[in-house]
């Protein structure tokens, strides 16, 4: 199984570094190249892309605006040599965001990641309804990961990432990937404890260290942005 790869980047050494990493990775296979977003929109229209490395500034039309007029997107890797844009692009379901320049070990995290999703998207696992169960009197969760249902303690859930139609559920350190979405989680989890305070993250009040600014940052060290829309509620929420 391969993933069939498009590099959008005005940059002709860019598309030069990424064919010669991907290259070195057997599950990517470059289809195309396009040196404009708006070249791009078309070739979509008749190739079958599962991944894009996309570059953000570029003419006529910036890579996220490019991902903003798709209805059905791609897994997409930025590749930008501008490190501001990474929160907004997070927020556009970006599979991962590499900062120029990149070396290879960085590159085949990111690709590594990439087959993942691609792996979770096309498995038929993914399609059948997924049950889960919630007893009130242990506080438990049952989430599908890896064809597996897994037992969860809603005290061991540092916090929830949103990952396109997945779910990146946070145990400390490590997390359990499950094809969910995070408004699915909003309605089975007890809002005494948990707050979503992003759109792409619900937070465990308990594994809270300290606010800073419009982040939290939480007790395994993971730094996470606070919404604008949420930031009032949360501060309630904590009060």
């Amino acid at each position: 199984m391969k993933l069939k790869a498009l590099i959008i980047d005005d940059e002709p050494l860019a598309h030069k570094v990424i064919l010669e990493y991907a290259k070195d990775v057997d599950f990517i296979e470059i289809v195309g190249q396009c040196h404009l977003a708006t070249e791009a929109l078309s070739l979509l229209k008749t190739k079958t892309v599962d991944l894009i490395f996309l570059d953000i500034n570029m003419p006529k039309l910036t890579g996220l605006d490019f991902l903003r007029t798709l209805s059905a997107k791609p897994i997409v890797i930025i590749t930008s040599a501008y490190q501001e844009h990474a929160l907004e692009s997070y927020e556009l379901d970006v599979c991962d965001y590499l900062l120029k320049p990149f070396r290879f070990d960085r590159f085949l995290k990111a690709t590594n990641k990439a087959f993942e999703l691609f792996q979770l998207k096309n498995s038929p696992e993914t399609t059948a309804p997924i049950t889960d169960s919630i007893p009130d009197e242990s506080k438990q969760l049952f989430i599908k990961s890896d064809k597996k249902l897994i037992n969860v303690n809603f005290h061991e859930i540092y916090y929830l990432e949103s990952y396109g139609n997945y779910v990146k559920v946070w145990l400390h350190n490590e997390y359990h990937l499950t094809p969910k979405t995070l408004s699915s989680f909003s309605e089975l989890l007890p809002e005494s404890d948990f707050f979503k305070i992003h759109k792409s993250f619900i937070i465990n009040r308990q594994f809270i260290d300290y606010l800073e600014g419009n982040f939290v940052l939480m007790k395994n060290g993971k730094q996470l942005p606070i919404g604008k829309n949420n930031r009032a509620a949360f501060k309630r929420f904590i009060a």
